[in-house]
């Protein structure tokens, strides 16, 4: 069950982009066309904004080719290293990333609606209690009853609160303000991100939309709504432009309060999101951040609550996730430190801008923004492990993430029956519990609360030839949440020994994920 305070999707501007992990979990739970759809809604918009600054009668050009920014530095995606191996193979996922928070919620809700979630939106938690069984929750249309707890609340989080989650941090040297709005005056401002001597402003890739940094500390009537002379004033104090606000579509403030809970469980009671942990939206990070929290907890909670999970799991939650959250802190601080307006910051700033003007410096900082460099810290020795699976292309013209949508787990061997290099996918017919086939489910797929020894107990799994991918470097894979828990590059091993493997748990001199730990994917 979902407790949403507000009755419907907030309007407030926010998040505008997903980077690699995100569109990949997406992807495989077969959303990827409402995130195609969405990209070109935001395109259609850009491209407006971009007709509307050019002069009367000028042919339009063809926009450039945007890579993401660093403390407002631009990246240019020209300057990309085509040939760097974390920047390919993750298939149709590098074509999409243009989304706003918004588009986002709307498709998740039909998600859940799909999958029978109970959503409550008007529903606020007022308070709770948390016992060796379970948590009773308060709320303002009576008490709730279940046996775990996750605060998804905001920076703000109430459960966090009440819970008493240590939550240290840094404070705020900055005041921001993003909106959209209406203006007279726009033509003075340049599009983009510039760096002034009295802050950093943002002008686009919508029409109408602003925003501004200045340093000083935390806003005044931080939840009073921002007003049009509010920012016409911040906008002319940061870029010098005599721009008139006529009116404001949406608006928010904003700093770079940076702070992380030391521990994302205590007892029932779970953190993810903003809730886990706050920093300033520069980069892109945050909403990002918290959609890998909800892929990480999500199948552990899922197997915890149907009782196959082994000792321990849940808090492999904390331990996998709470160290990519606090470098996203680091790394949004860094920012901050490059937009100071002293000459000691515009100094450091110009050096980094000259890297940026480098092949090598784009494509590290690209890297980093678009979290393909994230992996998880998982037993074994092999450089592919904890990383995210490649989006491996089938004979038949399919992905290896079309494969993916229902959840289910996969192990994918190398195909010795076809002609050229190949990987061949296993997945085990799901049976009763007297071993007959289920009425209308798929032969080809395991079900999702299945433990990983469950795998094993099928002689003849059904399978499907997949062919003409490119070079397998993985003989043997299985799936958790979309990562590799783990491979190896011993050929002779076929799929049925990967089976029993997982049947049979792993060992330490095997190097593969703890027991039933591995070949889930959870939706």
């Amino acid at each position: 069950m979902v407790l949403e305070r507000l009755t419907e999707v907030d309007p407030t501007i926010k998040a505008g982009a997903l980077n690699t992990p995100s569109v990949e979990a997406l992807y495989r739970r077969g959303l990827l066309p409402g995130l195609q759809k969405a990209q070109e809604e935001n395109l259609e918009r850009f491209a407006a904004f971009m007709r509307q600054r050019l002069p009367e009668g000028e042919p339009a050009k063809a926009p450039p080719r945007f890579a993401g920014h660093f403390a407002g530095i631009t990246l240019s995606a020209d300057r990309l290293d085509p040939s760097d191996p974390d920047l390919n193979g993750h298939g149709p996922a590098d074509l999409v990333g243009m989304v706003g928070q918004q588009q986002l919620e709307v498709l998740l809700a039909e998600r859940a609606a799909d999958l029978g979630a109970e959503v409550r939106r008007g529903v606020e938690l007022t308070g709770f209690e948390a016992d060796d069984d379970g948590v009773t929750v308060a709320t303002g249309g009576g008490p709730l009853r279940g046996r775990w707890l996750v605060g998804c609340d905001g920076g703000r989080s109430a459960v966090r609160k009440l819970a008493g989650f240590d939550f240290p941090g840094t404070g705020p040297e900055i005041t921001a303000r993003q909106a959209m709005v209406e203006m007279e005056g726009a033509e003075a401002l340049g599009a983009g991100w510039h760096a002034t001597p009295t802050g950093v402003y943002a002008h686009g890739p919508m029409p109408g939309r602003i925003l501004t940094v200045e340093f000083g500390g935390t806003p005044a009537g931080r939840d009073t709504p921002v007003t049009a002379d509010e920012l016409q004033a911040s906008i002319r104090n940061v870029s010098g432009a005599d721009v008139v606000v006529t009116g404001v579509k949406t608006a928010t403030r904003f700093t770079d309060n940076a702070r992380q809970a030391t521990t994302y469980r205590l007892g029932r009671v779970l953190l993810a999101g903003d809730a886990a942990h706050v920093h300033s939206p520069f980069g892109g990070q945050g909403l990002n951040l918290g959609l890998g929290d909800a892929v990480n907890l999500g199948w552990k909670l899922a197997a915890t609550v149907r009782g196959w999970a082994p000792e321990g799991l849940l808090d492999t939650y904390t331990a996998e996730r709470h160290p990519i959250g606090a470098w996203v802190l680091d790394w949004t601080r860094a920012q901050i430190a490059l937009m100071r307006p002293g000459p000691h910051a515009r100094a450091l700033r110009e050096v980094v801008t000259q890297l940026t003007e480098t092949v090598a410096g784009t494509t590290h900082i690209v890297k980093k923004i678009s979290g393909v460099w994230q992996r998880y810290d998982l037993p074994g020795d092999h450089p592919l492990v904890g990383g995210s699976a490649p989006d491996l292309e089938l004979a038949d013209g399919s992905r290896l993430a079309d494969h993916l949508h229902g959840g289910r787990g996969a192990v994918a061997g190398p195909d010795r029956r076809a002609a050229g290099p190949g990987v061949r996918l296993r997945r085990p017919a799901e049976r009763g519990r007297r071993g007959r086939p289920r009425p209308g489910r798929a032969g080809g797929t395991a079900r999702a609360g299945r433990r990983c020894r469950r795998l094993g107990r099928r002689r003849r799994p059904g399978g499907s030839r997949l062919a003409g991918g490119g070079p397998v470097r993985m003989a043997r894979r299985a799936r958790r949440g979309g990562r590799r828990c783990w491979s190896g590059a011993g050929v002779g091993l076929s799929v049925s020994r990967i089976l029993r493997r997982s049947r049979s748990g792993p060992r330490r001199d095997r190097g593969p994920v703890r027991a039933a730990q591995g070949c889930r994917e959870w939706a």
